[in-house]
């Protein structure tokens, strides 16, 4: 599943920032449109690939992969009283 949220607090000693939700899902919009040119790049990209022998589909295969397994990841930072949360949903 691709995430939809990501949730970031930042709490300090002297400073509490709320949390902050950041609709993800709203990327879609600027990468539908750019999809076009992006295609064009990477059939153009996969032409030095070919005679390089690096297979630039299998590449793009991981990154997807990646990115629709960032849902549920959490990270909590904590040092010298500083505290950093990021979520994602």
């Amino acid at each position: 599943m691709i995430p939809n949220f990501a949730v970031i607090g930042i709490d300090t000693p002297r400073l509490h920032w709320p949390r902050l939700w950041l609709p993800v899902f709203l990327l879609w919009i600027p990468a539908i449109l750019l999809a076009p040119l992006v295609l064009l790049i990477l059939l153009v990209l996969t032409i030095p690939a070919w005679v390089g022998g690096f297979n630039v589909w299998r590449a793009l295969r991981v990154l997807w992969g990646i990115l629709t397994n960032l849902t549920g990841t959490d990270v909590r930072v904590h040092a010298d009283g500083n505290h950093v949360v990021v979520r994602i949903l």
